[in-house]
């Protein structure tokens, strides 16, 4: 079988898209060839690094990439998991489906270490339930 490819696409890729690569790899890896990537390529939050620690995921590993890394390649499904990245969504990505839904950036988010890392969970979750309910519906 062969596996369809997923970009999944946010404004830095630092936390959100980071976050949802690793759930859906996780999640549905055997059925789906997961990548992520940023309009802007920042680094890999260490908040979205140990919210995903708390799930089992490691995504320590993974790096933050810019969406022209990915230029030319063909896409089954194009995800934008913010405004900003659907907005800025570049057009080479051809005759991918484009799905969105826009997620809290929870490394904007300002207050103690324990406050953020509150939204980092709950956005954490939103796309596992989200992402779940995406792969249940595809191939």
């Amino acid at each position: 079988m062969n596996k369809k490819r997923v970009l999944i696409l946010c404004t830095g890729n630092s936390a959100r898209s980071q976050m949802a690569e690793g759930l859906l790899r996780h999640d549905a890896g055997d059925r789906f060839d997961v990548e992520s990537a940023g309009t802007t390529a920042s680094f890999v939050r260490p908040e979205a690094v140990a919210a995903m620690k708390e799930v089992g995921i490691d995504i320590a590993g993974q790096r933050s990439k810019n969406v022209s890394e990915f230029e030319g390649q063909k896409f089954d499904y194009l995800i934008t998991v913010c405004d900003n990245a659907r907005e800025a969504c570049p057009v080479f990505f051809g005759a991918a489906e484009k799905l969105h839904r826009s997620f809290e950036d929870p490394a904007a988010v300002e207050g103690s270490g324990e406050q953020r890392m509150a939204v980092f969970r709950r956005v954490r979750d939103e796309l596992q339930e989200y992402l779940k309910d995406f792969a249940s519906t595809r191939s």
